[in-house]
């Protein structure tokens, strides 16, 4: 369901904010309002006017957890009256609108659907491709190896002189060209956070993140802040077998779309390079450090 193709079409008519009513929708994408029913029904498992439905609410709950009103939300969905917004509220989450909590997790929004569709914050639409659980036990393994390396590194460079943890003992290097140069272990460690702060905000919809202080405490208390979120769509990501999702982003222009298991690859192969270059950089000081083998680790964590 990416790309500009028929379902993608009807999926824009469905959700269009000038569509409210079926007529709307069926113009919309040049067909009948029956044969609109029918395409959406055999695609989605819902009929137009249902997965309309649904995909406002979400989208509701999301800005109201962001302190939006619950009249401004009401009328932001299309109900001509709070009290119709509230009950329709109640019958779907089971809880009045004023009650929804948030911020938290990113799909704490998500209403049970036939289909992955659903409304992805600030404006854009998750697609969940496939429901066949894919067992990758590795994945875990690699994500709490790079949570624990990184801190872990974060440590050594607090017990070094504050010289040699930024010298730039690789002068104009950069590791991906759009992230700058990272000639020191500070860069190097400061880079390794950041991405997770960023990748992290992707998943959860929020603000593209400011950039923290890069002196060992600092980075110390990022780290802390942001692995546990980091772990927590990992995790979710495996439990639901959602590799394959794709997150279709509304905001880029054209819009642009990132299948899941690439993200967390990208981090992860990133991340690990990055490990070696800060040991590169703390060796390149006189300092001893491990080789970071996640055998070791493993033995370590599991096996102590």
């Amino acid at each position: 369901m990416t790309g500009r193709d028929r379902l993608r079409e009807l999926l824009d008519a469905v959700l269009d904010e000038d569509n409210p009513r079926l007529d709307d929708m069926a113009g919309t994408a040049y067909a009948s309002r029956f044969h609109f029913s029918r395409e959406v029904a055999r695609g989605t498992g819902e009929t137009p006017v249902a997965l309309r439905r649904r995909v406002m609410l979400e989208r509701s709950a999301w800005r109201i957890s962001r302190g939006l009103s619950v009249t401004d939300a009401a009328f932001e969905a299309g109900y001509e009256s709070v009290e119709g917004f509230g009950r329709a509220f109640v019958r779907a989450y089971g809880f009045p609108p004023s009650t929804f909590a948030g911020p938290g997790d990113v799909r704490a929004h998500w209403l049970p659907a036939p289909n992955g569709v659903h409304f992805h914050p600030p404006l854009s639409l998750w697609v969940h491709e496939s429901e066949e659980v894919h067992p990758m036990h590795v994945s875990a393994q690699l994500v709490q190896h790079d949570i624990d390396d990184t801190a872990h590194l974060i440590d050594v460079a607090a017990s070094v002189p504050d010289e040699d943890y930024r010298r730039e003992v690789l002068p104009r290097h950069t590791v991906l060209s759009f992230d700058g140069e990272e000639p020191s272990a500070a860069s190097v460690l400061e880079h390794q956070v950041f991405s997770k702060e960023v990748w992290v905000a992707a998943f959860e919809g929020a603000d593209f993140p400011d950039r923290g202080s890069d002196d060992p405490a600092s980075l110390r208390a990022r780290h802390e802040a942001i692995a546990p979120r980091w772990l927590a769509v990992c995790r979710d990501v495996e439990q639901r077998g959602a590799w394959d999702d794709r997150l279709i982003d509304a905001l880029c222009d054209p819009p642009e779309s990132f299948r899941v298991g690439s993200v967390i690859a990208h981090v992860l192969s990133f991340g690990a390079h990055r490990r070696q270059l800060a040991r590169l950089m703390l060796r390149a000081g006189g300092h001893e450090i491990d080789d970071g083998d996640p055998i070791t680790w493993n033995r370590r964590r599991y096996e102590a």
